[in-house]
């Protein structure tokens, strides 16, 4: 059987298809697990992919379809020829169809030290049992790249976090793409904490990208769902939708209701998080009591120019760390009152988590300590609330 087209949605919310008369103000839910055909030649016709249509939700829905058409539109804005997108039921889930998609038994995937947990895990616990090898390397060293790939054929892929989880260190997109295009490399980067509206990877040479579109795509934390998105049609068409429609990855339409209705209100609170963070960051900053700050809006994070240049803002995200360490950090959680302490990101109410305990802890702790993850660092997600309030309880947390 051949794939179905694979592209913008087949039915989009201006096509008359939505309805016998006018079309829909919002994205109706297609809460349908399949789709009926008015004859078996139309049937024939879908399945060989002459004909546009919808076979089954698992290979494609109208709800999904317009969504990850929407989140591709926003990745590839400005930029010749078209950008698709692939909508599946978590960040991981679309994490693990760029790798098993992507990679083959033998190949290896060159990424860096201060990575998600649940990234490094898929690649240690999923990956490299399947013969799949993860290597660690600082992306920004040039020479050792060089080495690297001169010396190892096996590496196939580049992958980045940039802006980094947790201690936002940024890699040179620009010139990681150029690098990896010298070695025939596919590069990958996880753009969940810029979002498309601070920055575009693909406008920089990378290939693909992938989003936890739970975080701020989403905005409200009522949904989960991931996204990968590319302008490689080949390589999406051939080697990725078959894997999502086989292992079943594909995301709910509920899911991307969710997430098609938050994003609605991306571009107003970007600009409220990215506002409220820096003067989170400045009154950490000022606090005799806090050892370290970790923001790209200050001047002294030594990614701070190269967030400037790639970036059209610095974000919503701060890791710190106070003066006592690990015993300080865990008086502090629990006199949170405003804030919350959960393990997430990219809502709009302002989230606390620890790192070592929490969203990295599947790192080996001397390898989280040496790239900056130290037992003790905290991780703020500045919400869009009134700032007063966030700095009151961040304030009274630590303490007089």
């Amino acid at each position: 059987m051949s794939e179905q087209p694979i592209g913008p949605a087949s039915i989009s919310a201006r096509d008359p298809q939505w309805s016998a008369g006018n079309p829909p103000h919002q994205l109706p839910i297609y809460a349908a697990s399949s789709f009926t055909f008015e004859s078996i030649e139309q049937g024939m016709a879908i399945f060989d992919g002459e004909t546009p249509g919808n076979i089954y939700s698992r290979f494609g829905n109208p709800t999904i379809d317009a969504v990850a058409d929407k989140i591709a539109r926003l990745e590839g804005r400005g930029l010749p020829g078209e950008t698709y997108g692939l909508l599946t039921s978590s960040g991981m889930a679309a994490i693990s169809l760029m790798g098993l998609g992507l990679l083959s038994p033998g190949d290896s995937v060159l990424t860096q030290a201060d990575l998600y947990g649940g990234t490094v895990a898929l690649f240690r616990d999923v990956f490299q049992p399947l013969g799949i090898k993860m290597i660690i390397h600082d992306l920004r060293d040039e020479d050792g790249l060089t080495r690297l790939l001169e010396e190892d054929s096996s590496i196939k892929m580049i992958y980045t976090e940039t802006p980094s989880n947790p201690i936002l260190r940024c890699v040179d997109l620009e010139k990681l793409a150029a690098f990896a295009k010298m070695y025939d490399c596919i590069t990958v980067v996880d753009n969940t904490f810029a979002t498309p509206l601070l920055q575009q990877p693909l406008a920089l040479g990378i290939d693909f990208v992938l989003h936890s579109t739970t975080k701020y795509l989403n905005g409200h934390g009522t949904g989960t769902a991931g996204v990968l998105v590319s302008q490689h049609l080949e390589l999406m068409k051939e080697r990725l939708l078959p894997k999502l429609r086989l292992l079943g990855g594909t995301a709910s339409p509920w899911e991307a209701w969710l997430l098609h209705n938050g994003m609605k209100t991306l571009a107003l609170r970007m600009e409220r998080h990215c506002q409220n963070a820096q003067m989170v960051a400045e009154m950490l900053v000022a606090n005799d009591k806090v050892e370290v700050v970790h923001y790209l809006g200050l001047p002294d994070h030594p990614d701070h120019e190269l967030a400037k240049s790639q970036m059209q803002g610095p974000g919503g995200m701060i890791s710190f760390e106070l003066t006592g360490g690990l015993e300080a950090g865990k008086d502090f959680l629990n006199r949170l009152k405003f804030c919350t302490l959960t393990p997430t990101l990219g809502d709009v109410d302002t989230l606390i988590l620890h790192p070592a305990t929490m969203s990295h802890r599947a790192i080996d702790p001397e390898v989280r300590r040496a790239h900056g993850i130290s037992d003790g660092l905290i991780r703020i997600s500045v919400g869009i609330e009134d700032v007063a309030d966030i700095l009151h309880d961040l304030e009274q947390a630590i303490g007089g």
